[in-house]
């Protein structure tokens, strides 16, 4: 296959999912430990030998344009502290000048038409698409398991990330037909978009990488509107597959969907759990947590507003309640 050069990265979602906190600030920017969503996934992308990184982003976006670009005033008041370190590791996490591209998707119309705006600045090379909701801990990343594998096939090939998930899970996900193995990719026949489990083909689901040829741009152009009337990637992969070969690929490391609040969660838990500098005091913590929270002191809690004796000084120490959207 040809070098794959550049990366598309979807970040114009609302990110409803976790309102309030998205109001105002884009769901890629909130924070796994202390590095947010889209900086995890530009790293992968980097480590595999991404030259040029696409965004396409919409309205509400400008801070993720501005997290890949100096702060002038910071690097200021860092260096009156005498702070170099702190300033070259920000440097180090920057990519290199003329290497990003910003479009605009207008409306929300699904993940195949936010790639389908990416059209112009891809050109008519293969190309990488990694969706930021989707976190992947493992060295190497995810792409770059996927590029190594993209070597050994011939210049028309696509391939996208598989992974195992229960049957009850998968009306939640894109499922591949499993088809002739090759090496570390097997060919794929058939994907179905959120098909009832008596339906699937199989238990693999696609889990947000892909490596795709131009002619996607095609199809997505012409591409009616399917689930959600949103212009569906899925649907334009299946017309491609006619035509073109698709491989999948089950990548080794651990996903996270970041895009649910459980997975965001996990992933936070997990990431710490991977820092040497924070991994002993976040394993006592979640010791505590639990402890605490043991079956027996939740029934005690519950059970707490229907006492006689309850206070009014003990209701001081309830947490408050909270409106959220799940």
């Amino acid at each position: 296959m040809k070098p794959i050069r550049k990366a598309v990265f979807p970040v114009a979602g609302l990110g409803t999912r976790f309102l309030p906190a998205t109001k105002t600030m884009p769901k890629e920017m909130l924070p796994v430990v202390d590095r947010p969503l889209i900086q995890y996934v530009v790293d992968e992308a980097r480590e595999a030998g991404i030259e040029h990184f696409i965004f396409v982003t919409g309205r509400n976006k400008h801070i993720i344009e501005d997290h890949f670009d100096r702060q002038v005033e910071l690097e200021t008041a860092l260096r009156s502290r005498q702070r170099r370190e702190v300033i070259e590791f920000l440097a180090r996490e920057l990519p290199l000048p003329g290497t990003t591209s910003f479009t605009r998707q207008q409306e929300p119309l699904g993940l195949g038409h936010a790639v389908w705006c990416a059209r112009e600045l891809v050109g008519a090379e293969p190309f990488a698409l990694l969706l930021p909701d989707m976190l992947i801990q493992h060295t190497p990343g995810c792409l770059a398991q996927m590029i190594d594998a993209a070597r050994k096939l011939d210049d028309t090939a696509n391939i996208i990330a598989v992974e195992e998930v229960s049957r009850d899970r998968l009306h939640m996900y894109g499922v591949v037909g499993v088809g002739e193995r090759r090496d570390k990719v097997f060919s794929i026949e058939g994907m179905i978009e959120k098909p009832a489990p008596e339906n699937a083909p199989s238990n693999l689901v696609i889990t947000g990488r892909y490596i795709l040829q131009p002619e996607i741009f095609d199809l997505l152009a012409v591409q009616k509107r399917g689930a959600g009337e949103e212009i569906q990637l899925t649907d334009a992969m299946i017309s491609l597959s006619k035509t073109l070969p698709f491989y999948g690929m089950k990548f080794e490391g651990r996903s996270f969907d970041c895009g649910s609040k459980v997975g965001f969660l996990t992933a936070n838990v997990a990431y710490a759990l991977a820092r040497p500098d924070l991994a002993p005091a976040v394993r006592q913590l979640l010791q505590e947590i639990l402890r605490s929270n043991s079956p027996q002191r939740e029934q005690n809690l519950a059970e707490a507003p229907f006492r006689s004796e309850s206070t009014h000084a003990d209701a001081t120490h309830h947490a408050p309640q909270v409106s959220t959207i799940a």
